[in-house]
């Protein structure tokens, strides 16, 4: 939060440098986990492809760190304070300290936020206009995309075919399948929750740009 208030306060060229260091730390954490398990040849395609929507989000925020397109910011902002946020509160990590994977989990989970909150509030990148709805169907096409996938290999990214082995936020949201519905419910209310903020300021814009016509 304190690099989100200077960039703030003290904007300049910094603050992109700032932001790409960030997402090369986020593409470096991605990557290394997929090589970490290649080389110790434990990878399996079940289960560690970075298909997860935390491992997306890594890369998106990364995407978005260094080139601040207005669609990666909003992923970033939404996936990261709506998902990548519980994943933190509540992780689904079975290595503990000082395990490799247990940094890569808390660096790259812990990333995400930060690059949303920087991307938002440091750099003043604020969602357009209907981003909460985008940022939904985005996220409902992607699930749909790795629910088939887990259809024909048999994984469980994303949780679609069976919960996780840890306590998470789907624990308290129903059985299989219903938890899927329940978590569709409640990520409309965060992403509505997370939008409300900037509905004043969209209202303000729009009310000026009448008045100059």
């Amino acid at each position: 939060m304190a690099g989100c208030v200077e960039a703030r306060r003290r904007p300049g060229p910094w603050t992109a440098w700032a932001a790409r260091a960030l997402g090369a730390l986020l593409f470096a954490d991605a990557v290394s986990y997929v090589v970490a398990l290649v080389v110790a040849g434990t990878f399996s395609a079940s289960t560690d492809l970075p298909l997860a929507l935390c491992d997306v989000a890594a890369l998106v925020a990364a995407a978005a760190c260094f080139w601040q397109v207005p669609i990666l910011v909003e992923l970033t902002y939404f996936w990261g304070l709506a998902g990548t946020l519980q994943a933190v509160i509540t992780p689904d990590l079975n290595a503990g300290f000082p395990h490799l994977v247990f940094f890569q989990y808390l660096v790259g989970h812990l990333g995400i936020v930060l690059a949303a909150l920087f991307l938002v509030i440091g750099l003043r990148l604020k969602p357009r206009r209907g981003a909460a709805r985008r940022v939904l169907a985005l996220t409902a096409a992607y699930t749909a995309f790795v629910g088939l996938i887990d259809g024909v290999t048999g994984a469980n990214y994303m949780f679609l075919r069976s919960p996780p082995g840890n306590w998470t936020l789907l624990s308290v949201l129903g059985p299989w399948p219903w938890y899927v519905l329940s978590a569709t419910g409640v990520a409309i209310v965060l992403l509505t929750v997370l939008d409300a903020p900037f509905w004043a300021g969209r209202r303000r814009v729009r009310h000026t740009a009448r008045l100059a016509h």
